[in-house]
C-alpha cells in the first residue's frame, strides 16, 4: 500500500516547498515523477528547480527529454511514470492517481486558498482512505513549517 501525503499550501507557494520534498525523496534513494497541469507550469518549475538555490542542485528533466527514464526526477503533464519513480507528486490541480499502488508514496500538494482545490483534496482524501492506503494531512503554519493535522 502506498503512503499518501496531503500538503495544504497556505503561507508558501509550490516553488518554495517542492525542492524540499524532492530533496528528501532523493536522500532516500527514491526516484520522483512530478505531474502538473500545463506545459507553461512545467516550464516554470523546470527553470525554478535549476536556479532556486546557489547551494543546492536537483538533477531533473522533463518527460520530453530522451533520457527521462534514467533521471531521478522527471517533470510531466501526463499521468505516466517515465522514470519508474517510487514517488509521485501531484501538484497544480492534479488529482491522486487511480493506480496509487504503483508507488511507495504519493504526495498531493494543493492550494489552501483555492476552494476547488480544497474540495478536490477532500475527495482524494476519502478515496485514499477508502482504498486502505495510509494517508496523512499536513498544513503549513504561519512560518511555513509543516504541522501534521491528521
Amino acid at each position: 500500500m502506498a503512503e499518501i501525503l496531503f500538503f495544504h499550501l497556505q503561507s508558501r507557494p509550490l516553488e518554495q516547498v517542492l525542492p524540499t520534498i524532492l530533496d528528501r525523496a532523493l536522500s532516500r534513494g527514491q526516484k520522483v515523477v512530478v505531474e502538473v497541469a500545463s506545459q507553461e507550469r512545467l516550464s516554470v518549475l523546470d527553470d525554478h528547480l535549476w536556479s532556486y538555490s546557489d547551494e543546492s542542485f536537483l538533477p531533473h528533466v522533463t518527460d520530453r527529454e530522451a533520457d527521462a527514464a534514467q533521471n531521478p526526477i522527471v517533470l510531466t503533464t501526463q499521468p505516466h511514470n517515465p522514470n519508474g519513480a517510487e514517488v509521485r507528486v501531484c501538484a497544480d490541480g492534479i488529482r491522486i492517481p487511480d493506480a496509487m499502488q504503483d508507488y511507495e508514496r504519493v504526495v498531493l500538494i494543493f492550494d489552501g486558498d483555492d476552494p476547488e482545490a480544497l474540495s478536490a483534496a477532500r475527495e482524494d482524501w476519502k478515496k485514499a482512505r477508502a482504498s486502505g492506503h495510509a494517508a496523512s494531512y499536513w498544513q503549513q503554519d504561519e512560518a511555513g513549517r509543516w504541522e501534521k493535522k491528521a
